[in-house]
């Protein structure tokens, strides 16, 4: 493993070496069979997105001019270079997982993933007749000759078969609108699954009067870069709308190939696709494994985890008025292990109640048919101040935030799209109500989105207050964003690229001070990740202090651990379990009057200066507490954390302690105390 330096782990390597922990994942039989091979699904998913967004960044450094290129620390050959080494390690990794566990893990279970080699006689049979009746009329079977590079498109992640016979290359896309896996009966007890590919080669290869015409597997990710970051007029959200049919004619980042082709196939191929050999991977006989998310189960057994039945809130699922509730006292919501019914409750309850005058939000990924996202559009339509703000550059997600503005604009929302300079990633909703004359005002401040599925599916916190002081920042942050004011002059609220950073820095300038006064002096910080070579260096200045600092690091970690007079007091474990880690939650000793904030901000350059987020103050004692329990929890992980060690090399944190899986322990902690 290489570092560029010894302070700063580059942060597309790290990334790469959070890949390799979902990866671990496959391997772990503490997982199910089948929640093993969505690990791999996720695995090959992930290293998709990676190529398409971080590998077309570090690409178009390449294009920028050489004198400028030469001041920058970031060498983008030399990253490319170990970026291609190290996904080389991991393909190869990846393939004798899949061959040497997975497959015959699955015939333990009587299922047989076969390729059109190991077909029987009647499974040929079936295999000719679905081709003939339902594949063939699906292809495109015109030949392209590699003399006529022009002639030729790879469509962006498609999965793809190529043979080479004489001078003619010829490319057959495997329809993606038949499923990617085919069932044959099952025999005596024993199920067959094959890839349609197989069956694709089987029915293609009997066209062919050479027996040795052999099929390859080919597929390319393409730039998926809007570059429209830097503009800074004209009405953004028509631009991206415009742009985003562009995303899948991009320049290719990867094209991805059977390793068994043959160097004379690839050089024709390279030459038709007009590429470079840098844009080769080497890869196994079947590509876009991210299909294996709908991998089929022809058994009765029971694959996959065993369901996690969300708690019901100890007092919003009791509450016979919501914002009475929070009146009362402020509420910490922490799904997927709670419900999120009280979010939509919340949302659902001011889109009738008479009393309630506004509402205001951000949305930044929405889902595609949400309860939520109807009572935002009742609400407009019942006559109430519906202000919503939709980031339309969330990436992957900009068409289906686009459909949803629409639809709340036509219910009479205002809907302001993104801003050209900035990206608003806060997940933040304000509510006024008209009570005896008098405005009372309410907020739920977020770690994670207004999304019914992903709520299922990440771990985050929420914060539901009617505190005045915070509500009364919140509308501020809100006055921002509806370009009233420029700068938000919160007192409570963190705002970036306001007051975040330097609040943050302050908080750890307080433990350095603290620590050299001999008095107790502590940092924990849990986030997905940690880049910002500040914010870094200033951790290095705290440990050098003496301060003692804990990080729970999900994916980025670019601060390097472990090295005397830098960082030996500091420790990083990074959590990889059934769920996906998506909060942040910040805690500072402060001289035994600890103070801890949760919010939508982690510890990356674009977070702290380049996005507006937000950070909520936890106040309340008996939340406070909570929060420190269940971060407790996640730091005595022994089971699936890991520690993030100079080199990442994703060792498992073992002891002799009794076990904890953070993640089922949490899940006990709200089953059992009903806090």
């Amino acid at each position: 493993m290489k570092l560029y330096n010894s302070k700063l782990y580059h942060r597309d390597l790290s990334w790469l070496r959070f890949n390799h922990r979902v990866l671990q994942e496959v391997t772990d039989k503490r997982n199910p069979l089948y929640e093993r091979i969505k690990f791999l699904a996720i695995f090959s998913s992930n290293l998709d997105e990676f190529f398409r967004v971080r590998v077309s960044d570090i690409r178009q450094i390449k294009s920028i001019d050489k004198k400028l290129r030469k001041k920058l620390i970031t060498k983008p050959n030399k990253v490319l270079k170990e970026i291609k080494e190290q996904v080389h390690t991991q393909q190869e990794e990846f393939g004798k997982i899949f061959k040497n566990e997975i497959i015959p893990d699955l015939k333990k279970e009587g299922i047989h993933l076969i390729d059109y080699h190991e077909f029987s006689v009647t499974q040929e049979a079936i295999a000719n007749t679905y081709f003939e009746n339902t594949l063939k009329p699906l292809l495109n079977l015109d030949t392209t000759y590699h003399t006529q590079p022009d002639s030729i498109f790879v469509e962006n992640e498609a999965s793809y078969l190529t043979t080479l016979t004489g001078d003619t290359l010829q490319l057959v896309k495997i329809p993606e609108s038949e499923p990617r896996f085919f069932s044959f009966p099952s025999e005596n007890g024993k199920h067959y699954i094959t890839f349609i590919d197989d069956i694709l080669k089987y029915g293609l290869g009997k066209s062919h009067k050479d027996d040795d015409v052999r099929y390859y597997a080919l597929k390319i990710s393409r730039d998926a870069e809007l570059y429209i970051e830097d503009e800074f007029s004209g009405d953004l959200m028509k631009k991206i709308k415009a742009s985003l049919p562009k995303r899948d004619k991009g320049q290719p980042t990867r094209v991805l190939i059977d390793k068994r082709m043959p160097e004379g196939f690839q050089n024709v191929l390279k030459e038709a696709l007009d590429i470079f050999n840098a844009d080769l991977v080497l890869g196994g006989r079947h590509h876009n494994f991210k299909d294996f998310f709908s991998f089929p189960n022809p058994t009765e057994k029971d694959l996959n985890f065993k369901e996690f039945t969300p708690v019901p809130h100890p007092v919003l699922s009791q509450s016979k008025s919501i914002f009475d509730t929070i009146d009362q006292k402020d509420q910490l919501l922490h799904y997927p292990y709670q419900e999120f019914e009280p979010v939509i409750n919340l949302v659902e309850t001011a889109a009738e109640d008479p009393s309630v005058t506004t509402i205001k939000m951000t949305l930044y990924r929405l889902a595609e048919s949400s309860r939520l996202n109807t009572a935002i559009a009742k609400a407009a339509k019942n006559g109430k101040e519906v202000i919503v703000f939709i980031e339309v550059k969330a990436r992957f997600d900009e068409q289906n935030n686009i459909k949803w503005g629409t639809i709340f604009e036509k219910n009479g929302a205002t809907v302001i799209y993104s801003y050209p300079d900035i990206k608003v990633h806060s997940k933040i909703l304000y509510i006024e109500r008209q009570v005896d004359g008098k405005t009372k005002r309410y907020a739920y401040i977020s770690t994670g989105n207004f999304n019914e599925k992903t709520a299922k599916l990440y771990t985050d916190f929420a914060l539901m207050t009617a505190h005045k002081k915070i509500t009364k920042d919140l509308k501020k942050v809100f006055m921002v964003l509806q370009r009233v004011t420029i700068v938000p002059k919160t007192k409570h609220l963190l705002v970036s690229p306001f007051t975040t950073r330097i609040t943050l820095e302050n908080l750890v300038n307080q433990e350095i001070e603290n620590a050299r006064e001999g008095k107790e002096a502590y940092i924990i910080l849990k986030m997905n990740s940690l880049q910002d070579e500040s914010m870094i260096n200033l951790l290095y200045k705290a440990n050098n202090a003496g301060v003692e600092i804990k990080l729970i690091v999900r994916g980025i970690c670019s601060l390097v651990p472990g090295i005397k007079n830098q960082s030996e007091h500091i420790r990083v474990i990074s959590i990889l379990d059934r769920f996906l880690e998506h909060g942040r939650v910040y805690i500072f000793g402060n001289g035994g009057e600890e103070k801890m904030y949760i919010g939508s901000a982690d510890w990356m350059t674009r977070n702290l200066s380049h996005r507006i987020e937000v950070l909520v103050p936890i106040l309340d004692k008996d939340i406070h507490k909570t929060l420190r329990q269940l971060i407790d929890i996640q730091w005595s992980d022994n089971v699936k954390a890991r520690i993030i060690d100079a080199e990442q090399k994703n060792a498992y944190v073992e002891n002799s302690k009794e076990k904890v899986r953070a993640q089922y322990a949490t899940y006990d902690y709200f089953k059992n105390s009903g806090s």
